[in-house]
């Protein structure tokens, strides 16, 4: 999909109504991960640096509709500040007298942050008068959250018709690396594609067949495919309702669906609980299945010299309990070599995921990692993404 963006806009003295993804992670009053922020920079600095009057506006947890001060973006327009380096003033509101009174006093290339969107029930029904109330704010609408682009929402879709839209830098490098990934990609292209349950990821998994070359299952979800074809899986997480399910993908995906064929077993889900590695046929009855095997990573890791787009989304354990993330870790780590090595195009999303290739110390490492989640996962599924449809 064709998006405007901010090459050869002016916006010298213009308001301009940045929608932001400032939803970041807080621990015990404190923000624990600054990533969101340290993102949007670029099109926060080059439209302040062309002495545009930036506003930012932006959703902060799940207030309801409701104020609640445990979710004002107050401290985090603090934060903003600091890895800006400039100054960030706050408005108490995001529509209205307050916000409007803020927008006023704000010079060509400062920087505000609006409250909670979701502080008003209006936002997330889209409600029209409310997307007319932040239109009024501004003269321009650059949307710089891809994460928050599968909603319909006022400051996501609605206001976008009533101003002339456009992405930001943040939105187009997503956009450029998820078109590279399924778009157009260089062939041949693999999926891995990981996580607890097949239910999640039907719509996933249906549009990747067909469009990749090779579709890797790991995590849980491949004992489901495992326990389909009459292997024995233990007392491993898997459905038995989508038995059917795995058997119709394994007929249609055919040769291009890889599937572990040795795993890491254990009696329970327990950090330095005694592991052994078995093949797929020889999983005991009281066996948890909670890694892909040894074996299975070096064949992929052979395989990546034949691929050269890579797509990502989901571990292939459970590695968030040592020894278990040893699969996805020797893995990610091969897939950084070839990235790097540029043989390869790699684009990873997804909450675990990125936990995942963070714990294994390579997103820097990858030609692209995404922090959108949910519509990252929704691109992947070849959805229409109402954020970014409003900006063609």
């Amino acid at each position: 999909m064709q998006v405007r963006v901010l090459d050869g806009l002016a916006v010298t003295g213009k308001r301009v109504l940045l929608r932001a993804d400032l939803n970041v992670p807080v621990h015990d009053g404190a923000i624990a991960d600054l990533t969101r922020l340290e993102r949007l920079t670029p099109t926060i600095r080059e439209l302040a640096d062309k002495q545009a009057r930036v506003i930012v506006c932006s959703h902060f947890g799940r207030p309801k509709g409701k104020r609640d001060a445990a979710m004002s973006l107050e401290p985090v327009a603090v934060a903003l500040a600091r890895v800006l380096g400039r100054k960030v003033t706050f408005a108490p509101d995001c529509v209205g007298p307050a916000a409007e009174q803020a927008v006023a006093a704000l010079p060509p290339g400062g920087v505000l942050v609006l409250e909670n969107t979701r502080f008003h029930p209006e936002e997330e029904a889209n409600d029209p008068g409310f997307a007319a109330a932040l239109a009024q704010l501004a003269d321009l609408y650059v949307n710089d959250a891809f994460s928050a682009a599968h909603r319909a929402h006022a400051s996501t879709e609605g206001v976008a018709h009533l101003l002339p839209a456009y992405a930001g830098r943040l939105m187009q490098a997503e956009l450029q690396a998820l078109d590279a990934a399924l778009g157009n990609p260089v062939r041949p292209v693999a999926a891995v594609v990981g996580g607890a349950k097949i239910s999640t990821k039907l719509d996933l998994l249906g549009n990747l067949i067909g469009r990749v070359d090779a579709l890797v299952i790991g995590g849980a979800m491949a004992n489901t495919f495992l326990a389909a074809q009459g292997l024995p899986v233990g007392r491993s997480l898997q459905e038995p309702d989508l038995h059917a399910t795995a058997r119709d993908i394994l007929g249609r995906a055919g040769a291009a669906l890889l599937l572990p064929f040795d795993v890491v077993v254990a009696p329970a889900l327990a950090a330095g609980v005694a592991s052994r590695v078995v093949p797929v046929a020889a999983v005991g009855a009281d066996d948890l299945i909670l890694d892909i095997g040894p074996a299975s990573v070096a064949a992929l890791q052979s395989r990546l010299s034949d691929w050269r787009t890579l797509i990502w989304n989901g571990p292939l354990g459970a590695f968030e309990t040592p020894p278990f993330d040893a699969g996805t870790t020797a893995l990610a780590h091969a897939v950084a070599e070839a990235t790097n090595a540029g043989t390869l195009r790699s684009v990873a999303g997804g909450g675990d995921t990125v936990s995942a290739l963070r714990a294994a110390g390579v997103v820097e490492r990858f030609s692209y990692v995404s922090t959108a989640g949910g519509a990252f996962l929704e691109w992947m599924e070849g959805r229409s993404l109402p954020g970014v449809a409003a900006l063609s």
